[in-house]
C-alpha cells in the first residue's frame, strides 16, 4: 500500500516522471545484486553502471543544457558559431533526491555495509517513500530498510510527535516563508532603488525564508513518516545558532552534508592526506554541492563561497566537535563570544545566500556592492521601506521559538498545561487556514527545494 500510495502521490505530477522513478529504481535494485557479488572485479563494475546510469539520467534533465550553452559560448568566444541541440523537457521533480537515494543504497553494497534485498517491494518503497520523496531527507538504506522490513505498531505518542512536527512545518512554510516571500521578492526585484539597509533586511529575510521553507518540508515530512510509524533522519538542527560555518554545515540540510561527506569527501582521502588535500577535497565536494542544486554558476559560487568558508578552519585544525556543540546548547544562554560567533556565521551564510538567490552572478555582484556603496553615500537611510522591517516581523518570533525548543534537537515538546497545547495548536491552524483562504485565489507557493 506504502509503494501504491508513493507512485500515485508522485504520478500526480507527471505519469512520464513515474516511468522514470520506477525505471531508475529497478536498475539500481538490479545492480545491487552484482555490487553484491564476491568477485570485486565485477562488483566494481557493476557499482561503475549504477553510478553511470544515475549520473547520466540526472545529466540528461538537469545538466545536458547548461553544458550546451557552455561549449557554445565557448567556441563562439574564439569566433566558432554552433547551433548545440537543447533539449525541451522539464527537470522532473525530485530528480536529485531519490537518485542519491539509489546511489548511496549500491555504495553501501559495495562498501560490505549491507548485502541486497531480495524484496523489490521493500526497496522500492525506500527509494520512493512519498513524504521524502520530492525533497527529502535523503534517507540511507541502513537507517530506512530495517523500518520498511519490520512490522510496525501504531504509537499514539509517536503520533501526536508527527502531527505536532507537520503543524509546525506547515505554519513555518505557510506563515513565514510564504509571508517573507511577498517582501523579499519586492526587494530583490527593485534592489536598484533602495537603501542599503532595506537590501541587508532582504538578504536576512531570504535567509530565513529559505530556512523555514525547507526545514517545514522537511519537518512536515518527519512528522507524516510518524503517523506511519518511520523515523526519518532530522534534517535541520538549528543551522542558525551555529557558531563557524563548519557547525552550520552539521546542521543544515543534515542528510545532503552527511551523504556527501561518506560517499565523496571521506573516498577521496579526506582530511587525513595532509592540508593541501584537504582543502582540495573541501572544495569539491562544495562546488559539487552547488552544483546538485542546479545547473548555473550562482550555485556554484555559492558552494565556492561556502568552501572559502572552510578554509581557516583547516588551515589552523580547528573544526569543532559534536561533543561541544552538545554543550553549548545546553545552556540557556550563549556567552557572549558564542553570541559574536553566531552573528558572524550568519551573516557569512547570508551573504552567500545572495548567491542562491540571485541566478545571474553580475546582478548578485551589483546587488552586494549597492549595500556597500549605498552604506557609505547615506548612512542615516537605513530602511526607507516599511517592507523591510516587516522581516522582523516574523524573524524575531522564529528566533525565540527556535531557541526555545533547541534542547530537544528538533523534537517539539507539549507544555505541561493540556490547555494551553490545545490553545497554541488552534491558532496555529487558525493562522494556516486564514492564510489558505486570503490567498485562494492566487497561485500557491511551491517549496523552494521541489525545483532540485
Amino acid at each position: 500500500m506504502l509503494l501504491i500510495a508513493s507512485y500515485v502521490f508522485y504520478g500526480w505530477w507527471s505519469w512520464k516522471f513515474l516511468i522514470l522513478l520506477a525505471l531508475s529504481t529497478l536498475l539500481d535494485y538490479l545492480y545491487g545484486f552484482g555490487v553484491g557479488s564476491k568477485s570485486r572485479k565485477k562488483a566494481r563494475f557493476f557499482l561503475w553502471l549504477s553510478i553511470a546510469n544515475n549520473l547520466g539520467i540526472l545529466g540528461v534533465f538537469k545538466y545536458y543544457n547548461f553544458f550546451a550553452e557552455q561549449f557554445q559560448t565557448a567556441f563562439e568566444a574564439i569566433g566558432i558559431h554552433t547551433h548545440p541541440i537543447i533539449l525541451q523537457i522539464a527537470l522532473p521533480v525530485g530528480i536529485s533526491f531519490y537518485t542519491f537515494h539509489g546511489m548511496s543504497y549500491v555504495f553501501d553494497i559495495f562498501r560490505g555495509e549491507r548485502r541486497p534485498i531480495t524484496n523489490f517491494v521493500e526497496y522500492a518503497v525506500f527509494v520512493c517513500f512519498f513524504p521524502l520523496l520530492v525533497a527529502g531527507p535523503i534517507e540511507r538504506a541502513n537507517h530506512l530498510l530495517p523500518q520498511i522490513q519490520n512490522k510496525r505498531v501504531f504509537s499514539y505518542s509517536q503520533a501526536s510527535e508527527g502531527l505536532r512536527l507537520m503543524l509546525w512545518g506547515m505554519f513555518k512554510k505557510v506563515i513565514i516563508a510564504d509571508g517573507l516571500a511577498i517582501t523579499v521578492n519586492d526587494i530583490f526585484n527593485n534592489y536598484s532603488t533602495l537603501s542599503a539597509g532595506t537590501l541587508i533586511m532582504g538578504a536576512i529575510g531570504f535567509s530565513f525564508q529559505i530556512y523555514c521553507d525547507f526545514s517545514g518540508y522537511s519537518e512536515i515530512a518527519l512528522g507524516t513518516a510518524k503517523l506511519f510509524g518511520f523515523e526519518l533522519l532530522s534534517n535541520f538542527k538549528f543551522p542558525y545558532f551555529s557558531r563557524d560555518i563548519a557547525e552550520f554545515w552539521r546542521r543544515w540540510h543534515v542528510s545532503l552534508s552527511s551523504w556527501f561527506k561518506d560517499y565523496l569527501y571521506i573516498p577521496l582521502g579526506g582530511s587525513k592526506l595532509g592540508k593541501a588535500k584537504a582543502v582540495r577535497n573541501t572544495f569539491i565536494i562544495f562546488l559539487v554541492s552547488g552544483f546538485w542544486h542546479g545547473a548555473s554558476w550562482n550555485f556554484i559560487t555559492w558552494g565556492a563561497i561556502h568552501a572559502a568558508g572552510f578554509l581557516p578552519l583547516l588551515l589552523l585544525n580547528r573544526n569543532r566537535q559534536h561533543t561541544k556543540e552538545i554543550v553549548a546548547f545546553d545552556r540557556k544562554l550563549p556567552n557572549m563570544k558564542e553570541l559574536m560567533q553566531m552573528l558572524g556565521t550568519f551573516a557569512f551564510v547570508t551573504f552567500a545566500w545572495i548567491f542562491f538567490r540571485i541566478h545571474d552572478i553580475k546582478v548578485a555582484i551589483d546587488f552586494c556592492k549597492r549595500i556597500i556603496v549605498n552604506a557609505f553615500h547615506d548612512p542615516l537611510q537605513f530602511v526607507h521601506k516599511p517592507g523591510g522591517l516587516m522581516v522582523l516581523y516574523y524573524i524575531i518570533p522564529l528566533i525565540l521559538a527556535d531557541w526555545w525548543i533547541r534542547r530537544n534537537e528538533r523534537v517539539i515538546r507539549p507544555t505541561p498545561y493540556r490547555i494551553l497545547n490545545w490553545a497554541i495548536a488552534i491558532v496555529m491552524a487558525i493562522f494556516i487556514i486564514n492564510t489558505f483562504f486570503t490567498y485562494l485565489d492566487k497561485q500557491p507557493s511551491s517549496f523552494i527545494y521541489f525545483e532540485f
